[in-house]
């Protein structure tokens, strides 16, 4: 089922299936190694749901809700 990072539950684990946005933003996501295939760990979110740490390829990453949002994963947990 396919749903936007930002929307996986803390302890979770994701797929991503499409890297969206435009500009400088998706490509930052796509260098820090968010890419079509690529397995993410939602590890925690900030007390007040923003922004969400990541585990993404052994490395920690922290990205905002709205940065998540564009991101569509399919949530295997």
């Amino acid at each position: 089922m396919s749903v936007r990072l930002s929307e996986v539950k803390q302890g979770h684990s994701a797929v991503i299936e499409r890297v969206g946005g435009s500009g400088a933003l998706r490509r930052r996501i796509l260098e820090m190694g968010m890419l079509k295939g690529v397995r993410v760990h939602v590890e925690k979110y900030a007390p007040l749901k923003d922004p969400i740490e990541l585990i993404v390829r052994g490395m920690h990453v922290s990205l905002r809700v709205e940065e998540a949002a564009e991101i569509i994963v399919d949530d295997i947990q």
